[in-house]
């Protein structure tokens, strides 16, 4: 049994995706802002379960000690690049599959 690592990050990418283009944020989930600087930042929207999981937590507790309370894009911003934010989406996505 083996995993296609490109087909599965297309999919997180997709997925997360879905709901950008109408710019609002469905009920249980959260927007959020991802890169490395402030013209790259890609906006996000993610299911609010996905805060109970420790890495994401971990994310959020950076954000915290970079931003504070200020986050320039004028939401909630992650400090790590769009590869690392997939990577934590992707984990997440295969940990509630099983």
């Amino acid at each position: 049994m083996g995993f296609r690592l490109p087909s599965m990050i297309s999919n997180t990418k997709e997925i997360l995706r879905r709901h950008n283009k109408n710019q609002g944020v469905p009920k249980g989930h959260l927007a959020v802002y991802v890169g490395d600087n402030p013209e790259s930042k890609r906006r996000y929207v993610v299911p609010l379960s996905y805060l109970s999981h420790p890495t994401f937590q971990e994310l959020l507790s950076l954000s915290e000690e970079e931003f504070g309370f200020h986050h320039p894009a004028g939401g909630l911003t992650l400090p790590c690049d769009e590869e690392t934010f997939i990577h934590v989406m992707n984990c997440q996505l295969t940990s509630s599959q099983s």
